[in-house]
């Protein structure tokens, strides 16, 4: 193209320059639709979607939940509230969450019937002039403004997977107001689900002061004899708990460390030819494994024996198997390795020589003479001695700060003539106080129970506990008698109990005959087995009582607690109560059967029973 003068429109540099910005205009457009085009892969960069981020229906499905309280909170007390409503849920068989509403999809709350027995509640505070809270705020908006589906969601007790409790911050003493209330709240929430309270009062605490792993030391103020008489020795301990922030309730166990009695511990000693004070650590030889050594190291074989290993017991046929080696009579080899196979020669005689003998490690090495073992591989091979759990016999309503013990010594005489005793309740009958400055101390544990009272004071309860199965119904007893004393309403308390002899083991006689002189015992059953020429237990009371008995469990929604011996007495006592239902309810066997497992499903039959 010429013009004018005949000279080129564009210079080779303008055709330059034009086709890189022609260039750079391609370019720019081509990467502006790759631009447009990339929300269609946002999907992929999105963790997850936001309704399922704000679910709180899926959270409750995932953590085992069924109660979600939700707050509203300007200054925190509506928070404060909404976590101890959802603490306290777990008193009562549930499990629950706080949550702010402004963190989630309230739109879910017609899906709350997806849980079963679940509940919903609001603790709302307000602030200014009746305003919601600043993260209530879109909740109110949502329930003004939206046509909610919440089909299914009623908000009365008699009907539903919702509650509402609106709190207004005023003047008043609102502390006394959420505790007036949520007394009257749970005990309907537990009615309309049909659930039985695990313990109104129970303490829920994150962090255990005390366990197995960090017993408390606890000073024993108390130790006396119950039995008036006879060859046994039934005693009573109570343990100090003052200062251990430790709480309990009534049916809980406590649970205590001994320590092997010093003879037996000098004896093995003897046997082995060692010298018990030398300091030893056994180290594991597996260098990946997570214990390093079988008990705390470096120690000595004294204090090895003595604290942690289990010397009174019948050794297993594995620490037979292994001992065997060591025995330098083949015949003693060779008996010991058939106890520890699997023939039937040497299960009878594992049977009858070790078990049905009581022989321990002590007698096992007093009888083998030829079975010397090193006292190191020994101290591998025994067990850990165990803590010993007891019935608490108090009610921590009356005995905040102790604890009580019922038990009796035991001591028994074995086949081969050797005289066999208990290792915890021979070291808790030496645990006398003094008053010359040393305290004798135990060290203790809690260990949680089911074994409650029922929620409601004013149902009837049935208590079958003879000997020391009387313990825990001490600490019911003293319960009741507390809830009398502050005006409650307290049903029929009744109690089996059963001794040998009225004049010699009739335990904590004085003080039952004082509850039923006051009337918190209902009705006092004794069986003395062995007063009269035909042994007389507590069954046969239960059976000749059937009538009442039928009354208070059919009728009267009764309660029924057994504690004690599981191998005949719970046994020939569930026995009476399918023979009560079936003469007196019209059952067969067969459904006298499941009526008494559906009071077990429903916590109204409880056992605390030991082999």
């Amino acid at each position: 193209i010429t013009i004018f003068d005949g000279e080129p429109f564009l210079s080779n540099l303008d055709i330059f320059l034009f086709s890189l910005i022609a260039g750079l205009i391609i370019y720019w457009v081509m990467f502006r639709k790759k631009a447009e085009a990339i929300p269609e892969f946002k999907k992929l960069e999105t963790p997850a979607p936001a309704a399922r981020e704000s679910s709180f229906i899926e959270k409750m499905k995932k953590t085992g939940k069924n109660i979600v309280v939700f707050y509203g909170s300007q200054t925190g007390t509506g928070e404060e509230f909404a976590n101890r409503l959802s603490k306290d849920a777990q008193r009562y068989g549930m499990k629950g969450m706080a949550a702010d509403p402004e963190e989630y999809d309230m739109s879910e709350l017609s899906r709350l019937k997806e849980i079963d027995n679940s509940l919903a509640i609001f603790c709302m505070a307000t602030y200014g002039e009746g305003d919601p809270t600043d993260n209530a705020q879109d909740f109110y908006d949502w329930l003004q403004e939206s046509d909610a589906d919440l089909d299914g969601v009623n908000f009365t007790v008699s009907f539903s997977s919702c509650f509402f409790f609106i709190f207004v911050n005023d003047d008043g003493n609102l502390e006394e107001d959420f505790v007036s209330w949520r007394e009257q709240f749970w005990p309907a929430v537990c009615e309309h689900f049909g659930v039985e309270a695990t313990g109104e009062e129970s303490s829920i605490r994150q962090y255990e002061p005390f366990d197995s792993k960090n017993p408390f030391l606890s000073p024993v103020t108390v130790n006396r004899k119950l039995n008036k008489g006879g060859d046994r020795h039934l005693m009573h301990l109570e343990l100090d708990i003052t200062g251990s922030k430790i709480r309990y309730e009534s049916g809980d166990h406590v649970a205590v460390y001994p320590t092997n009695d010093s003879n037996i511990v000098n004896k093995l000693g003897e046997v082995l030819g060692v010298d018990l004070d030398t300091v030893i650590s056994l180290n594991n030889l597996d260098e990946e494994s997570n214990k390093k050594h079988p008990f705390p190291c470096p120690t000595t074989y004294r204090t090895a024996l003595t604290h942690y290993l289990d010397v009174t017991s019948c050794p297993r046929t594995n620490v037979l198997y292994e001992l065997a080696q060591y025995a330098s009579d083949p015949k003693d080899q060779e008996n010991m390795r058939k106890m520890a196979s699997s023939s039937p020669e040497g299960k009878a005689l594992y049977q009858t020589w070790v078990l049905d003998s009581s022989r321990n490690i002590l007698a096992i090495l007093e009888d083998l003479p030829s079975l010397r073992p090193p006292i190191d591989h020994l101290c591998e091979l025994l067990p850990r001695l165990q803590a010993r759990y007891y019935s608490i016999a108090s009610s921590s309503k009356v005995h905040p700060n102790s604890i009580h013990i019922c038990a009796v010594v035991v001591e028994y005489q074995t086949k081969t003539g050797r005289t066999n005793k208990g290792v915890a309740t021979n070291w808790l009958k030496n645990k006398v106080p003094t008053d010359n400055g040393h305290k004798a101390t135990v060290p203790m544990y809690i260990r949680k129970s089911q074994f409650r009272l029922p929620f409601k004071s004013s149902n009837p309860v049935i208590m079958i506990g003879p000997g020391t199965g009387i313990a825990p119904f001490m600490g019911f007893i003293q319960e009741r008698a507390w809830l009398k004393q502050q005006g409650k309403e307290v049903g029929e308390t009744v109690m089996y109990f059963g001794c040998r002899h009225k004049n010699e083991d009739f335990l904590y006689q004085e003080e039952l005959e004082a509850f039923e002189k006051e009337e918190v015992l209902t009705q006092l059953n004794v069986a003395f087995s062995r007063d009269q020429e035909k042994k007389v237990y507590v069954q046969h009371l239960l059976k000749n009582n059937k009538e009442e008995v039928w009354r208070q469990i059919h009728k009267d929604n009764a309660h029924i607690y057994i504690c004690g011996d599981a191998r005949n007495m719970a046994r020939d006592v569930q026995t009476v109560f399918y023979e009560i239902a079936e003469e007196l309810g019209g059952m067969t066997h067969t459904q006298a059967v499941d009526y008494i497992k559906k009071l077990m499903t429903k916590g109204r039959y409880s056992q605390d029973v030991w082999s």
